[in-house]
């Protein structure tokens, strides 16, 4: 870890029950001169942690990661950001690359942010194949030259004009078991099929089983995932799994309501 704070430089991670991996994500962000925490009503412990590492803590109703975003943006004072998610960690190798860039150690470049690498652990390891790299994402940036893109379950941030790349790397840490991953799933694949309906796509139980199919054989064959052992083969069923959910929940049915057929 670098010695000393960058002034110039806020660390901002939204939260929301994120005790997890939180005091990991806070700890990493240790070389950051502003500690930006904006959280939606927490009940598990967050804040408390938040308050241990000195962070500013603003307090937010979920209404949407975009708007999440837009609002924490307004509260950032220094010249740069760098985004954590709070289930991701800052390496020590990163912090230092960061803080020498910062610092004018680093190479001349002029740049409006720089693309972080990101490993991603899974059941038993970190994931190399399926999709899941090379996963690189404009995490460090100057206060307000930055684009997001929240079309999907996932926001996106894009880079206004020059990036650079970094070699120091996040590491993630997404889901804590198979329930954990399931419930993810559960949200992402409503989220989805409401993305699809808005879009007049079509859904369907038959478009559904082929999506389900193709994402299989993508991730675990064509992108290798099977050199992942166990952890490619349930990521990949995982995520066939989240393709039918996505193209199936498109259909309307009744459930049953008004309760009454007899």
């Amino acid at each position: 870890m670098p010695e000393g704070v960058l002034s110039g430089l806020t660390g901002l991670v939204l939260t929301g029950n994120s005790r997890r991996l939180l005091e990991a994500c806070l700890s990493s962000l240790g070389f950051c001169g502003d500690l930006l925490v904006v959280d939606c009503f927490s009940q598990d412990g967050t804040l408390e942690i938040a308050a241990r590492y000195k962070a500013r803590i603003l307090s937010r109703a979920w209404t949407g990661i975009g708007e999440q975003f837009v609002y924490a943006f307004q509260h950032v004072h220094s010249d740069w950001v760098f985004i954590l998610d709070s289930d991701e960690v800052c390496s020590p190798a990163l912090a230092e690359e960061i803080a020498g860039l910062l610092a004018g150690r680093g190479p001349a470049q002029e740049t409006d942010g720089y693309y972080i690498p990101r490993r991603s652990w899974y059941f038993d390891r970190f994931i190399l194949h399926g999709g899941w790299q090379p996963d690189r994402l404009y995490r460090l940036f100057r206060n307000g030259r930055v684009n997001m893109d929240m079309s999907g379950v996932h926001q996106t941030f894009r880079p206004i004009g020059a990036a650079g790349r970094l070699r120091g790397e996040i590491v993630h840490y997404p889901y804590s078991s198979f329930a954990n991953h399931l419930e993810k799933i559960n949200g992402y694949a409503e989220g989805g099929a409401g993305d699809l309906a808005a879009k007049g796509r079509v859904g369907g139980l038959t478009r559904g089983v082929a999506h389900a199919l193709w994402r299989f054989l993508r991730g675990y064959v064509f992108r290798l995932g099977f050199l992942d052992g166990k952890a490619g083969f349930i990521l990949a069923c995982h995520g066939s799994f989240y393709a039918f959910l996505k193209y199936v929940r498109v259909l309307k049915a009744s459930w049953g309501a008004p309760y009454d057929h007899h």
